[in-house]
């Protein structure tokens, strides 16, 4: 199972990093991406990383965002800058295509004034 941890409430423009780790699961061994769960209830993919370090992101937040990996810890993380109002979520972390029974909690991100 994959647990999500980092998460919290700040103003726009504010920064937040995010890690994604795991028990008895190897993330090295996976392309992981970031995912999130607008107050819709849309779950949207926001970057991913691959198993060589290659990155890639949504518009959305392009830029703004950065997507790592730890394979030492067994760790992926999501550095989040400039946070914007639209930012808010449940953010969660899974593999490319997801795996249904990785899904973790998630972790909220409140951006607010």
């Amino acid at each position: 199972r994959l647990v999500e941890s980092g998460g919290g409430s700040v103003h726009p423009g504010g920064s937040l990093r995010l890690t994604c780790g795991a028990s008895g699961f190897t993330l090295s061994r996976f392309s992981m991406a970031w995912y999130r769960r607008d107050p819709g209830n849309q779950r949207i993919w926001v970057a991913q990383i691959y198993n060589n370090g290659d990155t890639n992101y949504s518009d959305s937040v392009r830029g703004r965002f950065t997507v790592s990996r730890d394979n030492a810890k067994n760790e992926v993380y999501l550095q989040m800058d400039s946070l914007k109002f639209e930012d808010t979520a449940v953010y969660y972390c899974n593999t490319i295509p997801y795996t249904s029974n990785l899904w973790g909690q998630g972790t909220q991100v409140t951006v607010s004034s």
